[in-house]
C-alpha cells in the first residue's frame, strides 16, 4: 500500500507560524522506519503493508504531538494488494506516458 500523508501541529505558540521542527520530527520516524519513503513540501509518501504504514503513521503522528496543543492529519492511501515498489513505479509509467506522447 501507498500512504501519502502530512501531519502538522496547531497551537504552537509561535509567532512565525512554522511547523517545520514537528515536520522534521515526523519525517526522522519516516526514514528511520526502513521503509521507501520520499517528502515533498505537502505530503509524505510511504509504501508497505498496511501494519506497517500505519504504524509509522501512528508513531510520525505522536512525535508531532509535543509540538503544539492539537494535530492535524491528512492521509490518502492506495491500497493494491500483490503490488509493490508502487513509490517508483507509478512515476514511472506516467513518465514513460509522457514520453510516449500520452498528452498529445
Amino acid at each position: 500500500m501507498l500512504v501519502a500523508f502530512s501531519v502538522a501541529p496547531s497551537g504552537t505558540g509561535r509567532a512565525d507560524g512554522s511547523v517545520h521542527d514537528a515536520v522534521a520530527a515526523a519525517v526522522k520516524i519516516v526514514r528511520d522506519s526502513g521503509l521507501p519513503n520520499r517528502t515533498n513540501s505537502m505530503f509524505t509518501e510511504l509504501e508497505g503493508s498496511w501494519d506497517e504504514v500505519m504504524d509509522v503513521v501512528k508513531r510520525a503522528t505522536e512525535a508531532v504531538m509535543p509540538y503544539g496543543s492539537r494535530v492535524s492529519l491528512v492521509l490518502k492511501a492506495d491500497i493494491r494488494p500483490g503490488h509493490s515498489g508502487e513509490i517508483d513505479g507509478k512515476v514511472e509509467r506516467l513518465e514513460r506516458a509522457l514520453e510516449d506522447g500520452a498528452t498529445e
